[in-house]
């Protein structure tokens, strides 16, 4: 066998016609950071279907040392990471239909993201996202694979609609609060890690097979594993899978302004979801002296120790602080 996909193929558990099921599947990966590049090269290249990939963010420096699908020509292009990814997708399989979204996921989108996806891929950089998609997931009867990692340790869960428990029984559990990107920083094999358990599940799911509800946990430096069987975790009563009151779809439990994992950046979405003249607000921003750049995704500007970037769909970051407050002000101050 020289095919594409022979060798996997060959590995009796998926065999010739699990490949065709995976060819039929559509995947749905919440954000392109690291995690979500991670487990989207792997998708592609195992010749899932469809795969969409959906980030709010463009490509930096900083994200090189673990982010596999960008170069350092996307850095210096300031390219938002659903479009590099994309384009490095297309590349690597032309078979599968990839499409990257520049887009801040949130309740009142995620259905459209979501719509006639077969599993959801957890790389969100933050809780309230990934409880917005459980919920999303859980109405919807759509399995969702959660990771998250920081430092050498990583978390992993197999959320199946109807069958397990949902990343909200879990909230009890899992350990939220405490290190951050910011304070422990990330290496690159924890994220491997949580991406090969989140694919391997996609990958089973996929091609008929149950999985098991198991919340792993690791820590790679130190050589530490553990398993929790979670199915005596579900709770009747939650409000996400039990009672399905989906409270994280609703606005009250959304927020407005967030500070990203690991960035000293603030993230501002306007309430207004009107497109934004990035060319005219280019403009404006240069008349008052500011240093601004652009490209048909976003623009940015500096002036003194400040860097705003400025997305399509009206979203901005602040770069340079984790103060809400002071960025909605420098937001509001040069945008209105």
């Amino acid at each position: 066998m020289t095919g594409r996909y022979s060798r996997q193929e060959l590995f009796a558990p998926i065999g010739p016609f699990g490949q065709k099921k995976l060819k039929e599947a559509r995947a749905v990966i919440i954000g392109a950071g690291a995690l979500g590049t991670a487990s989207a090269e792997m998708l592609v290249r195992a010749g899932v279907g469809s795969v969409k990939i959906a980030d709010r963010d463009y490509v930096e420096w900083s994200n090189l040392q673990r982010q596999q699908l960008y170069t350092e020509d996307d850095v210096k292009k300031e390219m938002p990471k659903a479009a590099a990814a994309e384009r490095r997708l297309r590349s690597i399989n032309s078979d599968v239909d990839v499409t990257g979204l520049v887009m801040d996921v949130t309740a009142e989108n995620i259905f459209e993201l979501i719509r006639d996806a077969s599993i959801i891929v957890d790389a969100a950089d933050n809780f309230e996202t990934r409880l917005i998609v459980n919920d999303a997931a859980v109405k919807e009867g759509i399995p969702f694979l959660y990771g998250a990692c920081v430092g050498s340790y990583g978390l992993t869960f197999t959320v199946v609609p109807g069958s397990t428990p949902c990343l909200h029984c879990l909230l009890d559990t899992l350990p939220i609060g405490g290190a951050t990107c910011d304070t422990a920083g990330i290496i690159s094999p924890a994220v491997l890690q949580v991406a090969v358990f989140q694919v391997t599940d996609a990958l089973k799911l996929l091609t008929g097979e149950e999985c098991e509800p198991v919340l792993r946990s690791f820590d790679l430096w130190k050589n530490e594993r553990s398993e929790v069987r979670a199915a005596s975790l579900k709770h009747d009563a939650c409000p996400s899978c039990g009672t399905k009151d989906f409270p994280f779809l609703s606005y009250e439990n959304q927020t407005k302004a967030a500070v990203l994992c690991g960035r000293n950046t603030v993230q501002i979405r306007s309430s207004i979801t009107k497109e934004a003249d990035l060319e005219a607000l280019a403009g404006q921003l240069r008349q008052a002296g500011l240093e601004v750049a652009a490209n048909p995704y976003l623009i940015s500007c500096r002036s003194d120790d400040m860097k705003m970037v400025l997305f399509r769909d009206g979203r901005a970051l602040i770069h340079g602080t984790n103060d809400i407050a002071r960025a909605k002000s420098i937001y509001h101050k040069w945008i209105g």
